[in-house]
């Protein structure tokens, strides 16, 4: 969901891919609530992150737990953020209480992501040699 809201929201400048530790194939229900909100995540691939993926990248961020003590060493200047997210995934319950979790799971990733793309906008308007 992450990647398909980078590139909804900034993709005219940025551009975000999402890889995992591990690939989990494609989740029908984080398809049907980013549908929900406009964005057709349905071209995105579960992939596993590589080292190839990791020296492109200017910042990588990790959303779990797992993924945040996994994560493999990164390259001189990519810089890394973990978002502690529950995987909705995991949820159980009714269909409508999982869906629940993953709308706001969704809601929950699209401020993050608008509030990352606000501080690189901030940080690249202001020439600031600092990174987000």
């Amino acid at each position: 969901m992450a990647e398909g809201w980078a590139n909804h929201l900034g993709g005219e400048w940025l551009e975000a891919k999402s890889a995992g530790i591990e690939a989990h194939g494609k989740n029908p229900r984080a398809i049907a609530v980013m549908r929900e909100a406009g964005v057709d995540i349905t071209q995105q691939e579960s992939t596993r992150v590589t080292a190839r993926m990791l020296e492109q990248a200017d910042l990588v961020i990790t959303v779990c737990g797992h993924a945040d003590e996994h994560c493999p060493l990164l390259p001189s200047g990519v810089h890394k953020k973990h978002w502690p997210l529950e995987d909705p995934a995991k949820a159980t319950g009714s269909e409508a209480e999982i869906m629940t979790t993953f709308r706001a799971t969704r809601d929950d990733i699209r401020a993050r992501v608008e509030n990352l793309i606000d501080d690189i906008k901030m940080l690249a308007h202001t020439g600031s040699k600092e990174r987000t």
